[in-house]
């Protein structure tokens, strides 16, 4: 019987991640791995994915996707080959009026395939935002609801690009950015700067993507918005794809 893919999921291991600024970040990565298995091929496949895997882990970044793809595929005489790479990014940012310094958390992703001998791979950041409702700002005298909302940005680079670059578009286009630790004055800031700023998640997803469009290194991509409203128990969502756009 001929199977379509087979491979590992949760494959949980420690990598090393290149940062802007210069240095090397040390995170732990879940990863997902497998490979279209031509029904001649009747070996165990477990000990290829690993022992590939532990030859890379040790700097594991994007321009090493297509070598180890190509491994997995040759090794398994596969068509098709893919792997996703899910982990925590940290990133220090000051806080808005006292500068206090605090670890931000992301979740980003690295995305590779191989088919026959053609590469892709693609990014995924995941951006928490706050949102302000501008029709609640408008009926209300006084305040208006608002929430956190999580922002996710997948794009095919064209050429090199950090992950500090799509995290910092994605904190552009929101009613304000969130922080780890605020204090007294940062949080008058934050509360009065989403005030000014009211968007709706419609909004947030067209000024992504609209950004997205005009960044020189990003081809293809796709922008998801949800917001996790505070006076409803369900969420708001908005999602676009550049192929759908004019």
């Amino acid at each position: 019987m001929k199977l379509h893919s087979v491979g590992i999921k949760h494959f949980t291991c420690p990598v090393s991640v290149r940062e802007q600024k210069g240095g090397v970040q040390q995170t732990v990565a879940e990863i997902n791995l497998q490979a279209s298995l031509p029904h001649r091929f009747k070996q165990s496949c477990l000990e290829i994915f690993t022992c590939i895997l532990a030859k890379y882990q040790q700097d594991m970044h994007t321009k090493i996707f297509p070598e180890l793809l190509t491994e997995v595929q040759s090794n398994l005489q596969a068509k098709h080959a893919e792997m996703e790479m899910q982990f925590p990014y940290f990133i220090a940012k000051k806080a808005p009026v006292t500068g206090t310094e605090s670890l931000m958390e992301y979740d980003c992703s690295f995305i590779g395939s191989i088919d026959d001998q053609e590469h892709q791979l693609l990014l995924k950041v995941s951006v928490p935002l706050t949102t302000l409702c501008p029709c609640s700002k408008e009926i209300s005298t006084q305040g208006a609801h608002n929430q956190r909302a999580e922002v996710i940005l997948t794009v095919k680079p064209l050429g090199f690009i950090w992950l500090e670059e799509l995290i910092s578009l994605v904190e552009s286009c929101g009613s304000c950015e969130l922080y780890a630790l605020l204090k007294r004055p940062d949080e008058k800031f934050v509360t009065e700067e989403a005030y000014a700023n009211p968007m709706f998640v419609e909004d947030v997803v067209r000024k992504v993507a609209q950004k997205a469009k005009n960044h020189e290194t990003i081809g293809w991509f796709s922008v998801s918005v949800e917001s996790f409203e505070s006076i409803h128990k369900h969420s708001a969502y908005a999602y676009v794809d550049s192929n759908d756009l004019d």
